[in-house]
């Protein structure tokens, strides 16, 4: 889908068209999703666990930091943070619904107009630049 100059991903959300507060694009979001998998992936290697330890691993990683500092570590290191559709705090199950979809991976390829996976869109929440 093509954007047109009338409308931007966020627009329907009343996010700004860029900078802070705006969208998470793409490349962003594909850095910070590397950046904490691989931080699992680590973590797991030191202690030799297998693949399923580092989906727990990442899981964990998704619902212990987006509560305590507004997106996961890849997340911040990528300048973004996730917030409730309406700018509020996420809270703490949003969270837990939104990382099991992640999970899943089927929802977070699934996007609508403004960039938001099914996930999102299923938890309430949206990934910003902050």
């Amino acid at each position: 889908m093509t954007e047109s100059p009338e409308t931007y991903p966020g627009e329907r959300l009343g996010l700004p068209r860029e900078g802070k507060g705006s969208i998470g694009r793409l490349g962003r979001r594909v850095g910070a999703l590397f950046l904490d998998y691989g931080a699992a992936y680590l973590i797991s290697g030191f202690f030799g666990w297998d693949a399923l330890a580092i989906l727990a691993i990442f899981g964990a990683i998704q619902i212990v930091f987006i509560p305590t500092l507004g997106g996961s570590p890849g997340h911040r290191i990528f300048g973004l943070r996730l917030v409730r559709a309406d700018g509020a705090w996420t809270g703490l199950w949003r969270p837990v619904v939104r990382t099991a979809l992640l999970l899943v991976v089927i929802p977070a390829a699934i996007w609508d107009m403004d960039q938001r996976g099914l996930h999102d869109k299923a938890a309430g929440t949206v990934l910003v630049r902050g």
